[in-house]
């Protein structure tokens, strides 16, 4: 995921936990109706939609505390802050979504070779065309907030709810050929659809989780331009030992730079206090560290994170 500037984090906390309401309200609101029409209608495509909104519910819920707790301040056993909470929620996530890809991958084989047909077909086309609507609505919401944050929680959330836009406009075909033209093995085929979506959904966010927990360096495009805001100043001519990585909304970067040898230290310190502003200008929610070498002159140091291993 990019990474994303300029909210500071008291802004980007209220988009975010405002967002994870949201998608708690609408998912206990898809539970309610879906599990009316599967009792209705004994389509198993809406079940196995159901059991991805009960899922999905779970999930929103564990977002909904896990973004609350990532923007904790740091305390004397977090130095670096509570961000990685938010990849912690999406692992769980993701074993959530495993976990219904295989009960509705399960129910769906089951009803495929043993096909029945629907009841109150009208009722359970109706719930899930209201179920896309709020999902296209939540979806659009996250979308919003995600381009202003770096929630990888959120991006999580979204997934879910991607499959779950998918599950039901495929529920909606399935159950349309099986009550409108008699073909209800096509209600079983829909939900082992749904349930592949949902795995690769899943196998997503596993892989985004996974990322921040084993501290990927940010994208390409960001590192660039970390180097670029600090060689503004003529006298700073190099950026080495960068290294970055992200934690929930916040950004981790620190860093070696060349200066004149000539300067005095606190002409020194003044160039470096500028360049931090400029990171922080366009990255508010970073937390930075800059180390500054004399140019020409600098030592090997660092021990098992030297430069050499590090570029």
């Amino acid at each position: 995921m990019t990474t994303i500037q300029g909210l500071s984090p008291a802004e980007s906390a209220a988009l975010t936990r405002r967002v994870t309401l949201l998608s708690v309200a609408v998912a206990a609101t898809l539970v309610t109706l879906k599990a009316g029409a599967w009792l209705a209608s004994g389509s198993t495509a809406v079940l196995a939609s159901a059991a991805d909104s009960g899922l999905d519910l779970v999930a929103s819920l564990v977002t909904f505390f896990a973004v609350r707790y990532a923007v904790a301040p740091p305390d004397a056993e977090h130095r670096f802050g509570h961000g990685k909470a938010e990849a912690f929620a999406s692992l769980m996530q993701a074993g959530l979504v495993f976990a219904s890809a295989a009960l509705v991958a399960r129910e769906a084989i089951g009803d495929l070779m043993n096909p029945h047909p629907l009841k109150a077909e009208g009722w359970a086309v109706a719930v899930m065309l209201v179920s896309t609507v709020l999902t296209l609505v939540l979806i659009n919401a996250q979308t919003r907030v995600l381009r202003q944050t770096s929630s990888v929680a959120v991006s999580g959330d979204r997934a879910h709810y991607a499959s779950d836009l998918a599950s039901n406009l495929i529920a909606l075909l399935g159950i349309g050929a099986s009550a409108w033209l008699g073909l209800n093995g096509l209600d079983a085929a829909a939900a082992i659809v749904i349930a592949a979506l949902l795995l690769w959904g899943a196998v997503g966010v596993f892989r985004e989780a996974s990322a921040q927990l084993m501290d990927r360096e940010l994208p390409d495009e960001a590192r660039a331009r970390i180097v670029a805001l600090m060689t503004e100043d003529s006298r700073l001519t190099d950026v080495h030992q960068l290294r970055t990585r992200a934690s929930g909304p916040f950004v981790h970067i620190q860093m070696h730079v060349d200066l004149d040898p000539q300067l005095t230290l606190e002409a020194a310190h003044e160039v470096i206090v500028a360049a931090e502003k400029r990171l922080l200008a366009v990255f508010p929610q970073a937390d930075v560290i800059i180390h500054a070498d004399p140019r020409g002159r600098a030592e090997p140091h660092g021990g098992a994170f030297a430069e050499s291993a590090a570029e």
